[in-house]
């Protein structure tokens, strides 16, 4: 009797451990796209939750003796290669193999790369599969074999092998939301504040504080209010244009909508609109048909003022910030809209505190007493700073569409002429509606004088072929044409060299297919600069890192490939290319490709540290 006692008792503790270790691990699939073409990249994910006391090993063999497996019934319809995309596992010794081993732990996610058969024809299929692992308590551990299915959805036609994508696009986000809620929102924060230090966002700051100066005139405004109101209509505008443009237009809408030449036309005639009223030749009012009502009407259209510069920061800023939130746009493009919802708010969060400050203090300077003087010089100074910045919007329109007229050096002699016209003002000798007569010029005005003035003259430096500084010549036209021989110039016209740029005894390509066929020939591997016409990111990169000896001479094993993607005739098919293949529609983009077109290593965005692109450009030719 004792006998079956104990073998009753074995059997019952058996059955609870199976159950204890069969609930410990659970998961929930999901893949990268709603469909995908015959040929294309897939990448499953896998986010699973672990109970508590509970680990798994590594999916990594390096660092398991039992990694994670994936198994299929029916192999045929996917190729599988790699490893599996994991976040960084904990270490530790691990007795039951007596080795250091990587666990995973908690809530986390892992993706699977592969590649959809060739041969598969369009339909809808279930795909069932088996996850093989080891659950593991302090203990033991106990190998688990789950099933579990999934619906691949095929479309017509196959997926064009030069857009195969090599590498799980989206890691970056990937591995934080695999490290949890936290990690995640820490990650959008920080790239926010990065975001900060890009080229394009400066000339916001003079527009903002000019507007808000203006507005701290009027009588019963709060700056506080106004203040709120600003940051957080950016933070809305930023993160609702970009879901809307993910849903419309994909993944690259925002940026469709920054290099549009209508949109960069009319932010550049509302820079000239602003900087003239700057100067007191007029006063912004709104329409008389909304100020006839009550003073909360009167309200509302300050509102809406504020709102419509929020709007404004947003479509000048979608370029510098689409390194990260580009990578979120891709993911909402493909019908997930919790984490980008999420990373944008976040994100914009960051990116706009700043400007809730500047927004703040112009106001509560505005309203101190005897402010009217040196404040209106002032508000003459940011109009001639927005004039300067509208010249920058007007040569991305030119640029895109061509003309010729917007180019870097009439660019540079508008600079030029500003600078020199905002220290001759400071000296008293240009006098404008609202300023006050100067019996005498202070200490500070004469020495601001002295600086633009010294400005001008280093600005002019580069009309006659002198550098200048690179964050300066980041925000001037790209120089498009270095010689009048054929294989130098930039042309559209019907010849054989069209696409063809050389500079530094190096070649340009711009038209991919040519330059893959050139890097076959000579055997060289390939380096793609994703770039935009009207990319001040692109410019900074071009004229700091391009520039460099060491980088010059490491161009020169490169077969190199130059797309813009706002602008010539492919340029929506380059830029559907970078989303499709890369994941992203950040500009810049840098990619080294062999000459057989597989991938080898990627730069994403503006760095200002050149060894880290050097070090990237070795791992092409090692």
């Amino acid at each position: 009797m004792k006998n079956i006692l104990l073998i009753l008792f074995l059997l019952f503790k058996s059955i609870g451990f199976a159950i204890e270790f069969d609930e410990a691990v659970n998961f929930k699939t999901s893949l990268n796209k709603s469909s995908y073409k015959a040929g294309e990249p897939l990448v499953l994910h896998f986010d699973v939750k672990v109970a508590e006391n509970f680990h798994i090993y590594s999916t990594n063999p390096v660092n398991s003796l039992r990694p994670t497996e994936l198994e299929f019934y029916d192999s045929t319809f996917f190729d599988i290669y790699g490893d599996f995309n994991e976040p960084n596992p904990t270490i530790k010794y691990d007795k039951n193999f007596d080795m250091d081993v990587g666990i995973l732990k908690k809530n986390f996610r892992i993706s699977k790369d592969l590649f959809v058969s060739e041969s598969l024809k369009p339909g809808k299929y279930q795909i069932q599969s088996t996850l093989v692992y080891l659950a593991c308590d302090p203990t033991m551990c106990i190998p688990m074999w789950d099933d579990f299915e999934f619906t691949l959805l095929i479309e017509e036609g196959k997926f064009i092998p030069s857009a195969a994508k090599t590498s799980n696009s989206d890691s970056m986000i990937d591995d934080a939301i695999s490290e949890g809620l936290g990690s995640f929102i820490l990650l959008a924060i920080t790239m926010g504040f990065l975001a900060l230090l890009t080229p394009c966002v400066f000339p916001m700051i003079p527009i903002t504080v000019s507007f808000f100066t203006k507005m701290g005139e009027t009588k019963g405004s709060s700056p506080l209010k106004s203040a709120t109101i600003y940051t957080l209509g950016i933070i809305s505008i930023f993160t609702t244009l970009g879901l809307i443009l993910a849903a419309t237009l994909g993944a690259a809408g925002a940026n469709q909508i920054a290099s549009n030449p209508w949109v960069n036309i009319f932010i550049g005639c509302l820079f000239v609109y602003f900087a003239f009223s700057l100067f007191g030749h007029y006063e912004i009012e709104m329409p008389a048909a909304l100020r006839q009502f009550s003073m909360k009407q009167e309200q509302r259209g300050g509102i809406i003022g504020i709102l419509f510069m929020a709007f404004t920061f947003t479509l000048t800023s979608f370029t510098c910030t689409v390194q990260f939130v580009g990578l979120l746009l891709v993911t909402a493009s493909q019908g997930d809209y919790l984490w980008p919802i999420l990373g944008m708010i976040c994100f914009a969060t960051a990116f706009a505190l700043p400007f809730f400050f500047l927004a703040l203090f112009p106001q509560y300077l505005s309203k101190l007493p005897q402010s009217g003087g040196w404040l209106n010089s002032v508000k003459v100074i940011m109009g001639f700073l927005e004039l300067g910045a509208a010249f920058k919007f007007f040569s991305n329109t030119d640029l895109v569409w061509q003309i010729g007229l917007f180019t870097r050096p009439m660019v540079l002699a508008s600079w030029t002429v500003i600078a020199f016209l905002m220290g001759v003002y400071l000296l008293g000798k240009i006098q404008l509606p609202h300023d006050t007569k100067m019996d005498m010029i202070g200490v500070p005005r004469l020495m601001m004088s002295m600086v633009c003035l010294s400005f001008g003259l280093y600005l002019s430096t580069g009309l006659f072929g002198q550098p200048i500084h690179g964050l300066i010549d980041s925000y001037l036209p790209p120089i498009i044409s270095y010689s009048d021989t054929p294989i130098n110039k930039i042309s559209h016209t019907n010849n054989e060299q069209k696409n063809i740029l050389s500079h530094h005894d190096l070649v340009w390509f711009e038209d991919y297919d040519e330059g893959v066929a050139s890097s076959k020939e000579t055997d060289k591997p390939i380096f793609i600069d994703f770039t935009g016409y009207t990319c001040t990111n692109c410019r900074w990169m071009e004229t700091n890192i391009f520039e460099n000896p060491q980088v010059i001479e490491f161009f020169k094993e490169f077969t190199l490939i130059r797309l813009y993607t706002d602008g010539g005739p492919r340029a929506r098919e380059y830029q559907q290319m970078e989303v499709d293949r890369f994941g992203t529609a950040a500009l810049p983009y840098y990619v080294i490709l062999t000459p057989d077109d597989k991938e080898v290593a990627r730069f994403p965005g503006m760095d200002t540290d050149v060894s880290k692109f050097i070090n990237f450009l070795k791992k092409g030719i090692s």
